[in-house]
């Protein structure tokens, strides 16, 4: 039997009026925080990008109005891993499943993906064993993951069973109306009970495993409402409309605020002793890939979060 063509799915792009004046390829791996920005500039090289229906460059400055339209092509989007991911029998927090999907509820100090150094124990070792249908969905190496918490971060995690699931789940994030909600322990008490931070991210040029707050940075926006304080810290929830990575600890450090615990962006010395940084994806609202029915899913504070709040002084 002949093999099936690769398949694509297109994604159409309005930039937002932020986005007026930056490179096509920071828009679009804006929108698609799922794809590395090297992938984008393969993807718009080889004519899978056009804009107003004339092919792009990625060096091409977006204006307010341009259509933009992006293929999304198998053998560039899916990840490559040269050595084979092993399934894994590891305890998971299911908190959701379907014929379409499953949410999981991912523990802090969990890798999602294998890397250098982290070959076994991670969440894709896991999912192939719980679910090994998942071994191509995404392509090589990625079993079905659509979207992303870092290592110490804990809480809702999405997993696609099938591509046409994947594909929806990726539209929906890119399109931003997946809605996140997280909890955060921070220092200090925040000026106003309510606030947006709104400040373009991109790689620290000093650091580049950090984040920092750039001028020419990709745009990121979040929104936090004081929860509880208590003497010396406050609990937050924190809704980010895009997808940056360390997005929350930046932001949140960036106002003065760091997350208790957050080795990279907080205090030097921290005050409360956790192992990981008091940031937890409470939950995630969306539609179902099949039905487009709303659904949202709740991940409860892990024992470890609430033994912290326990021991804390409300004001």
């Amino acid at each position: 039997m002949a093999a099936k063509p690769a398949q694509t799915v297109v994604f159409k792009i309005e930039p937002g009026d932020q986005e007026v004046g930056e490179r096509l390829d920071r828009v679009i791996t804006a929108h698609l925080s799922t794809l590395s920005r090297v992938k984008v500039q393969q993807l718009i090289k080889e004519g899978y990008v056009s804009i107003n229906g004339k092919p792009g460059k990625p060096s091409y400055r977006v204006e307010a109005q341009d259509k933009i339209a992006v293929r999304l092509a198998d053998h560039i989007v899916a990840p490559s891993n040269d050595e084979a991911t092993l399934p894994e029998v590891l305890p998971l927090d299911v908190l959701y499943e379907d014929a379409d999907m499953a949410a999981i509820d991912k523990p802090a100090g969990m890798v999602v993906h294998p890397a250098a150094g982290h070959t076994s124990g991670t969440l894709v070792n896991a999912l192939l064993a719980r679910w090994p249908q998942v071994a191509q969905v995404g392509g090589k190496g990625r079993a079905g993951i659509v979207h992303r918490l870092d290592k110490d971060t804990s809480g809702v995690l999405l997993i696609a069973k099938t591509e046409p699931a994947r594909l929806n789940l990726m539209a929906q994030f890119a399109a931003r109306t997946v809605q996140k909600r997280y909890l955060a322990l921070v220092e200090g008490l925040p000026a106003t009970p309510t606030g947006e931070i709104n400040v373009p991210l991109g790689r620290d040029p000093n650091q580049r495993k950090r984040m920092a707050v750039l001028r020419n940075g990709r745009p990121a926006v979040s929104f936090y409402r004081v929860l509880q304080t208590y003497k010396g810290y406050t609990l937050v929830e924190v809704q980010p409309r895009t997808g940056r990575t360390h997005q929350i600890r930046v932001h949140m450090a960036f106002i003065g605020h760091p997350i208790v615990g957050d080795a990279v962006y907080g205090y030097r010395k921290q005050r409360l002793h956790l192992g990981r940084q008091f940031l937890h994806a409470e939950s995630l609202s969306l539609l179902t890939p099949s039905g487009g029915q709303p659904l949202t899913i709740h991940a409860p504070l892990p024992a470890d979060l609430n033994t912290v709040l326990d021991q804390l002084e409300p004001l």
